[in-house]
């Protein structure tokens, strides 16, 4: 079995990833982390995530950040599922050492120090480990995760659309004169447990944020090779992200080569579902699955996509175990799919 751990485990998806840990077959859920002046230290994750109550009997505990180094030779797995801030600042004393390392965070997926800055707001100190990240894009960079110590898990909204830009990308089927358009809504999930205004069930609609500005812009364009203009909405429902992604095809380009790009990219992937009708959120919440379906118009060669998700699973949690399982020579859907 592999010892296990999770730092960040009372957040939404700290918990959704401390349940899949505790019910896979090969890692061993050993301990549950908080953060030192954490309200919810000392308590149960049943307690505050109620839908684990009496099936996770775990404390959480108060990390200890001047003991990070023997924490990590401690186990053989460690999950930050943290802010961006903890990780950057934790990462030093964290690698290096026993523990395979698997970030949530952001705080090691833009390579670009400056654009780091830009997008984070705060300045990046950890270059040689920044260099040796791995960006865990699990149906993708299946090599790259399985030899890396460092796994920087994707976005919800960057994992929501590369699985349905890349196959178009890697097959050159995009007029590389026309950005890929992506606008995407979010549960309210994504923004965090903690309180806020901004994200208050009573208080979202259905509106843009981060116009021409979210961090996660950068994130997409890097790991698709090319710009993208990328809208978030937050969408006052739980949990789950739909992309609808208009994209300018090259000249030529069939709906038969598209079919097949798509085809070829995600044969015999149970995570990566290829629909025959527009995907929902009702179709992937609480699941691992990416759901896709595509249209061309043959007149324009305008082609939209919808990518379907659930952005605490496939987009966090789920995602970072298929790393976790690519790293220690397991079927990437171990534990996710029967």
């Amino acid at each position: 079995m592999i010892k296990t751990c999770i730092i960040g485990a009372s957040g939404y998806a700290g918990a959704e990833l401390s349940a899949l840990v505790h019910r896979h077959s090969q890692f061993e859920l050993a301990a549950l982390y908080v953060s030192t002046n954490s309200a919810d230290a000392g308590k149960s994750l049943g307690t505050i995530h109620p839908q684990f109550f009496n099936t996770i009997d775990l404390p959480l505990l108060p990390i200890d950040e001047d003991n990070l180094s023997a924490l990590s030779e401690s186990f053989d797995l460690i999950f930050l599922a943290t802010p961006h801030e903890a990780s950057h600042k934790w990462m030093n004393e964290l690698c290096g050492k026993k523990a395979v390392i698997m970030d949530l965070s952001g705080a090691f997926r833009i390579k670009d120090k400056h654009k780091f800055a830009e997008y984070y707001g705060f300045e990046h100190h950890a270059d040689k480990l920044l260099a040796d990240a791995v960006y865990g894009l699990a149906d993708w960079h299946q090599e790259q995760i399985s030899n890396a110590n460092l796994v920087a898990v994707p976005g919800c909204y960057p994992t929501a659309s590369l699985t349905a830009l890349k196959p178009l990308q890697q097959n050159a089927l995009i007029d590389s004169t026309h950005f890929p358009i992506i606008n995407a809504v979010s549960g309210v999930s994504g923004a965090g447990r903690k309180a806020s205004l901004n994200s208050s069930f009573t208080e979202v609609s259905l509106q843009a944020y981060g116009v021409l500005g979210h961090r996660h812009q950068p994130e997409i364009a890097d790991y698709l090779g090319t710009d993208v203009i990328f809208t978030p909405h937050l969408g006052n429902f739980k949990r789950g992200i739909l992309a609808t992604i208009t994209v300018k095809t090259a000249a030529n380009v069939s709906e038969q080569q598209i079919t097949d790009a798509f085809q070829q990219a995600y044969q015999g992937n149970p995570i990566v579902r290829l629909r025959n009708s527009w995907p929902k959120i009702d179709d992937v919440a609480g699941t691992p699955y990416c759901d896709l379906f595509w249209k061309l118009d043959p007149k324009t060669g305008y082609l939209v996509v919808v990518s379907a998700i659930d952005n605490l699973l496939k987009g966090a949690a789920s995602q970072a175990i298929q790393c976790a399982n690519l790293r220690f020579g397991f079927e990437s859907h171990m534990g996710l799919v029967n």
